[in-house]
């Protein structure tokens, strides 16, 4: 298939630039993979989807205040970094704009408590920097970051914990697993309420989850990697799920990412920790994954391809066709699609 196969026409005004209040009350599409009929609800009503022996798999990354500015020592230059992956306490990979102001050997004030230099240029165009920090780094990153939005999204965040899920825990992501940001603690517990299970995985999201894909065949597109990791208890919870005939129901792609590489690697779900660059695109055999809840993704992306793989082409094209239409929003603070 061709990248092209995957676009579609999005109006501006449909990228939505805001979370909704509160968190359950943006709209769920609900598609069916088996004959591609769509319904049109709120997604407070999830539970109207869900049944007892459900598994609901939930990402618990927690958002990096990731965004910082450093003003460079000799020149005064402003250059943005973003912290992508971290190699050792305070040594880091990051992007910095614009390049060519941040070469190797320049360094960068961030404040009283923050300093780097620029140790290596990837190359990808990536930067290998070392902070100085005086004090906890991530103390002092929480005053000093920014959360790492969208380049789509133009207005200013508000509320930092908006741009996170009331069940993130493990910090590590440079961007929310966004499918998560419509729950709210008290409709988790109504879901464990009506006997679903509730399993937690962690996968550190990267920036290359907005990466575009560039070449015409998809197949030739690199992935980015991401690490992740499943508990014992996760799996036990997973694997019993599968063995008492309930569905496992992904919540994002993230998390639909986790157990398709562990079971693809194991032939079941396993206490682990690995790096993944999974790409999951139609023709993909899923192994564990029987429902996925997700929001609408860009036009062209390697997670449309992904939704694509698991509802199939065109049940996923029409839906995002009558999506459109019916004016969802759309993108990391849009409405939301569960595949049944």
């Amino acid at each position: 298939m061709k990248t092209s196969d995957f676009y579609y026409d999005l109006p501006q005004e449909l990228i939505a630039q805001t979370p909704i209040e509160p968190r359950d009350s943006s709209r769920l599409l609900v598609l069916s993979k088996e004959n591609g009929s769509v319904e049109h609800s709120i997604f407070h009503n999830l539970c109207d989807y869900l049944k007892a022996g459900d598994c609901l798999v939930l990402n618990n990354t927690r958002v990096l205040p990731a965004r910082l500015y450093g003003t460079r020592t000799d020149t005064g230059a402003v250059v943005e970094f973003v912290l992508l992956k971290q190699k050792q306490l305070l040594t880091w990979e990051v992007l910095a704009g614009p390049g060519k102001k941040a070469k190797a050997g320049h360094k960068f004030i961030f404040s009283d408590e923050l300093s780097a230099e620029v140790l290596e240029v990837l190359p990808d165009g990536n930067r290998i920097i070392k902070f100085d920090c005086d004090g906890e780094f991530y103390s002092v990153l929480d005053k000093v970051g920014q959360m790492p939005l969208p380049p789509y999204i133009k207005e200013k965040l508000k509320d930092r914990e908006r741009y996170q899920t009331v069940y993130s825990k493990e910090l590590g992501s440079a961007a929310a697993p966004t499918a998560g940001l419509h729950f709210t603690p008290e409709m988790l517990t109504k879901i464990e309420d009506m006997g679903v299970k509730i399993a937690y995985v962690t996968l550190h999201v990267g920036l290359g989850t907005f990466r575009p894909v560039k070449v015409e065949e998809i197949t030739e597109h690199k992935m980015h990697s991401e690490h992740y990791t499943v508990s014992k208890e996760t799996a036990d919870i997973i694997n019993k799920t599968k063995k008492d005939g309930g569905r496992v129901i992904c919540v994002g792609t993230t998390s639909c990412r986790t157990l398709e590489s562990v079971a693809t690697k194991y032939g079941e779900i396993k206490e682990c920790s690995d790096d993944t660059s999974i790409f999951i695109y139609p023709g993909y055999n899923f192994k564990c994954m029987d429902a996925l809840i997700t929001n609408f993704h860009l036009p062209e992306s390697t997670l449309i391809m992904l939704v694509s793989a698991f509802a199939g082409y065109d049940n996923t094209m029409n839906a995002y066709k009558i999506a459109v239409a019916e004016k969802y929003r759309f993108f990391s603070f849009g409405d939301a699609m569960f595949i049944s």
